[in-house]
């Protein structure tokens, strides 16, 4: 099996689409070539323009009885759908075959989250006696008080920062600009960081391009090494729940929800481009609810 060499360039065409005009994550773009050629390796050869809709709903049925779950089913099938919708708007192909078939529909759950004591669970069994350690502690508090994503904290500059005014400015997905506000308490703990933990990890300028959190070479602390030192934590302690960075995000919204924010006001602080996307939240909040009058009522 192989791959038509002109559905290849058209492939390499949509990928620069995704990074110019789309202004996709380099992981997003990646996710999203790696399906659209897994689907022309699967139809083997053929031309891109002999496809037609009775093809398209052969390789969903195909991946249907793969062991995916629905969300990555349904990725996959995006993936493809935007490259088919490339293709038209290039006028490569005359016929869009997947814009008539229908996917399996994705299974939504609600997301984790933690309580406060959780989240303090967590906080107070980072070991601050080390640098690394006090840095951590920093992080996964950012996390916690502002719902930056872990790769907007990770991305972190130091002219991004603004904390006479408690902001600090992130790039989300598609590099889109926002601000995030932080509490006085979690300021002063990244100011003490920054002055007096970060060159005791490894001394550099802090020029305005320089990351902010770096690991013991200098460079830019990457996802990997955060989720790494969560890691090390959760094993110290008994929390039911599967944590991850994710998660802190989870937090803040829903906190935020359950004592009267507006929802436009956590969609612009999430960074959502679709309130579809943070109502979600309401409903963590609403069984939340449900499960504390379940609880607590005793006609319930």
């Amino acid at each position: 099996m192989g791959v038509n060499q002109k559905s290849k360039s058209y492939l390499n065409s949509f990928e620069e689409y995704l990074k110019s005009e789309k202004n996709f994550s380099s992981h997003t773009i990646r996710a999203y070539q790696a399906d659209v050629l897994t689907f022309l390796i699967w139809v083997n050869e053929a031309d891109i323009k002999e496809i037609d809709t009775k093809k398209f709903s052969e390789y969903i049925y195909f991946i249907g009885q793969l062991n995916y779950t629905k969300t990555t089913v349904a990725r996959k099938i995006a993936s493809i759908r935007a490259f088919y919708k490339f293709l038209y708007r290039e006028e490569i192909i005359d016929f869009n075959p997947t814009d008539t078939v229908q996917g399996p529909k994705r299974t939504k759950s609600l997301p984790n989250f933690l309580s406060d004591d959780e989240v303090e669970t967590i906080l107070t069994n980072v070991k601050i006696s080390t640098p690394a350690g006090y840095r951590n502690r920093v992080i996964f508090e950012l996390l916690w008080v502002s719902g930056m994503r872990i790769s907007e904290l990770s991305g972190l500059n130091y002219e991004n920062l603004n904390l006479n005014q408690n902001e600090i400015t992130v790039y989300g997905k598609g590099a889109k600009e926002r601000i995030v506000l932080i509490p006085n308490r979690t300021k002063e703990s990244l100011e003490y960081y920054i002055e007096n933990v970060s060159d005791l990890i490894c001394k550099t300028d802090k020029a305005p391009s320089s990351p902010v959190f770096i690991n013991h070479n200098g460079y830019r602390l990457q996802n990997q090494s955060i989720r790494k030192a969560l890691k090390e934590v959760l094993n110290h302690i008994e929390i039911s729940k599967k944590v991850t960075p994710h998660v802190f995000r989870h937090s803040f919204a829903t906190r935020l929800l359950e004592n009267g924010a507006d929802l436009r006001v956590v969609q612009e602080l999430l960074g959502h481009s679709s309130i579809a996307n943070t109502q979600i939240y309401t409903h963590v909040s609403i069984q939340r609810l449900k499960t504390v009058y379940e609880h607590a009522h005793p006609r319930a």
